[in-house]
């Protein structure tokens, strides 16, 4: 099965950073978060990428073109003391717009896809230690279009238990009481074309709505591990779990 990457966007709030390279490029320790996405992917037997390219996208494939993907995962794996196999990915290339939407980019390409009966898809700026084996397993059984890993995010400061303006519990960014959200790693039929419209179709809105409308939609509940990277703060998150050989989106 094919696993699909949105590396399109712009990066706005890291503009420092994304000046002269997209978003998937910003780097997690000495490798970009896109590599470290890939890898999650790898270590489930996926091994076949469509990169979904936008903005600055030539950056991207400049990278995998300059770098030797086996070196490159000797490095990996150096730091954290695993042996290297040999890397075996097939990666394909698609620009996909400069300012289409996350829906229009899947439209995009349908025909790369267009042999694949189901395919997996992603985020380019998102980690979690999801089981895409299982993944995998519960959409096939489902026979839904479309299924969508939920996760339920830590929530962004301390909580306090006060009774009578004593602290009776205080617990360090807790699960949020949000409930379950969108976490990405998403496994969709090839159906999920015919709920796209253009390159102004938001894939969050308008498709996956009327998926769940015609009860096309499950959902694959994921508790563990999961941390996207849309603040500087989410990105110093993950990068402190790397410098300490926490990375724990590799790990069950």
């Amino acid at each position: 099965m094919k696993a699909v990457i949105l590396c399109g966007g712009f990066g706005t709030r890291f503009s420092e950073e994304t000046k002269n390279k997209p978003k998937p490029m910003i780097k997690i320790g000495e490798f970009p978060i896109l590599f470290h996405i890939m890898k999650i992917y790898e270590k489930y037997g996926i091994n076949d990428f469509v990169l979904a390219l936008g903005y600055r996208g030539n950056v991207i494939k400049e990278f995998f073109n300059e770098y030797k993907l086996n070196k490159l995962n000797k490095r990996y794996c150096r730091y954290l003391k695993k042996k290297p196999k040999k890397i075996n990915w097939t990666i394909k290339f698609c620009f996909s717009g400069l300012k289409t939407m996350t829906g229009g980019r899947i439209l995009r390409l349908k025909n790369y896809l267009q042999k694949e009966e189901n395919f997996l898809l992603t985020y380019g700026d998102g980690l979690a230690n999801v089981n895409v084996k299982k993944l995998i397993k519960f959409h096939l059984k489902n026979k839904k279009i479309g299924t969508v890993t939920a996760v339920i995010p830590s929530a962004r400061f301390g909580a306090l238990k006060i009774s009578k303006s004593k602290v009776v519990n205080f617990q360090e960014k807790p699960q949020s009481g949000e409930g379950w959200i969108n976490g990405g790693f998403f496994c969709f039929n090839k159906k999920i074309f015919k709920y796209i419209k253009n390159d102004n179709s938001v894939l969050e809105e308008e498709p996956l709505s009327n998926l769940a409308k015609k009860n096309n939609l499950n959902a694959y509940k994921h508790k563990k591990f999961w941390q996207c990277m849309d603040t500087r703060r989410d990105h110093d998150i993950l990068l402190k779990q790397w410098k300490n050989k926490k990375i724990l989106w590799l790990k069950n």
